[in-house]
């Protein structure tokens, strides 16, 4: 399906959404306004005091004291199934990662902190589109001091990560990234002006028990990046490839797309599933005036998000105080609910997803150090006493898919659609030399065995076996939680 026929479904499947409230709002058309608010107000999430409800978000979220986040039973076996999940990454894919240099090639690393951290969302987009707006309101801290501040102007410089404390303390972003025990270690590469524009905040909020949420600086495209003073794209790419969740938020009057934008919009490329577009504010505009905007939103993105499923767009007005009267509130609290089922979903599987992550990062590994044998294998083939090995060798680099990636596929967890661009290996290879490593078969030992079998051994049984025991969990707390588990006879 091409760009412009989901444009197309989408643009028909909203105008009759929007048609549906339009005709249910006629058939009342005779009621008055006090009698219509108070009808409403019988809604879930709606109050008449003018602040709305926000019951229905602590029970998707379960966020209760009955939850099962705050039994027992349910904490030891998490916290015993990340342990294991540590052990068999220092023990069998970690020794490969040293020995082939797997750091390099600059993906993403895994450490302690990584493993046992919580599920991150993320919020982005334009500036005062309502991030900060929103985290308030979901966090139910929109009328205390400690409250992310908001406003009409640019008011978030600073990249904001909100985490579970006891108690409200603010952690500066140095810390932060010193810190061994938090995933924000890796950050202190971006240099000392970027760590002065990350901080923390610990806030005694149950949703955070649950999830840690970054908020970033809203995107301003008048601003040259350089003025920022730090790499800001790559700091955004950095914790957009750690997220579980990533919400960009729009409002209708900030559609269009910038260099800035568009070049986030890049980084995002193959994390399509874990984006929500936000069209926030909609209650602001008339059925008519929406229709429109969100066709805008859908023209104007939908170069940039090139995938035959486009990400799912939710469209209402994320903050504490009730919608405007005449609008589509009963469509808007629907979108609410059905992003809160997001967000818990997100939650729920937060342990299969670690284990999936690690077995998806144990795979990287293995095929680093393949193919690093491979090029030492075919260079001590081809090249010769007397002759130009250095040209031989500038050859094997530069013609890699034939001498190194072709006679790979037949290996087992190798796949063609898997494969790292060849640049990425010219690049590695500029700053290792080949004389730095050893063959894979000069790592095996009648004691210890092969280093290459411990990571496929990870791969096909111990991780695995551990997802298994995760899906059981995930059963055991949806079940627990609507009490619906089958007893044994």
């Amino acid at each position: 399906m091409s760009g412009c026929h989901i444009l197309f479904f989408c643009f028909l499947l909203f105008e009759s959404l929007l048609n549906l409230q339009d005709h249910s709002a006629e058939a009342t058309v005779d009621v008055s306004n006090d009698t219509d608010r108070q009808n409403s107000s019988a809604n879930i999430g709606i109050k008449n005091s003018g602040i709305r409800d926000r019951g229905h978000i602590t029970s998707i979220l379960q966020l209760h004291s009955r939850s099962f986040a705050q039994k027992a039973g349910m904490k030891t076996r998490r916290d015993q199934i990340l342990n294991e999940l540590s052990s068999i990454y220092h023990s069998d894919i970690e020794p490969l990662e040293e020995l082939y240099h797997f750091h390099d090639l600059n993906l993403n690393s895994v450490t302690d902190g990584e493993i046992h951290a919580k599920p991150l969302v993320l919020f982005l987009g334009p500036w005062s589109t309502g991030k900060s707006t929103m985290i308030n309101y979901l966090l139910e801290i929109d009328k205390e001091e400690h409250a992310l501040y908001t406003g009409a102007e640019p008011t978030t410089t600073d990249f904001t990560v909100l985490m579970h404390g006891n108690k409200y303390k603010a952690v500066e972003g140095l810390v932060l990234a010193t810190d061994p025990k938090q995933r924000f270690s890796d950050l202190e590469k971006y240099g000392q002006a970027f760590l002065e524009k990350l901080e923390g905040m610990e806030m005694p909020r149950a949703l955070l028990e649950r999830v840690t949420i970054v908020d970033s600086p809203g995107i301003i495209e008048n601003r040259k990046q350089q003025e920022r003073g730090y790499p800001f794209n790559e700091v955004m790419k950095w914790f957009i490839d750690r997220a579980n969740l990533i919400f960009v938020v729009f409002d209708p009057s900030k559609l269009d797309v910038g260099t800035e934008l568009e070049s986030i919009f890049k980084k995002l490329k193959g994390r399509e599933s874990q984006i929500r577009i936000i069209l926030n504010k909609a209650d602001l505009l008339s059925s008519q005036e929406l229709m429109r905007v969100y066709g805008a939103l859908f023209w104007n993105f939908a170069p940039l998000i090139n995938v035959v499923e486009p990400p799912r767009v939710y469209v209402g007005s994320f903050w504490a105080k009730d919608f405007h009267p005449s609008t589509n509130h009963n469509l808007f609290l629907k979108e609410e609910i059905s992003l809160l089922h997001d967000l818990h979903e997100v939650v729920a599987n937060a342990l299969e997803n670690r284990v999936a992550l690690i077995r998806k990062h144990a795979n990287n590994v293995y095929m680093h150090a393949v193919i690093v044998d491979k090029f030492i294998e075919v260079f001590n083939r081809e090249r010769t006493f007397f002759g130009d090995n250095e040209a031989k060798w500038a050859e094997i680099v530069q013609n890699m898919k034939h001498y190194v990636y072709q006679p790979i596929l037949s290996l087992p967890y190798i796949s063609k659609y898997d494969l790292p661009p060849p640049e990425r290996y010219e690049e590695f290879f500029r700053i290792n030399s080949l004389n730095t490593f050893t063959s894979l078969s000069s790592h095996c030992s009648i004691i210890w065995g092969c280093i290459l079998d411990r990571i496929r051994d990870a791969m096909s049984k111990s991780l695995p076996k551990l997802l298994n025991t995760c899906q059981q969990m995930t059963y055991e707390q949806s079940c627990t939680a609507t009490n619906s588990c089958k007893k044994e006879p």
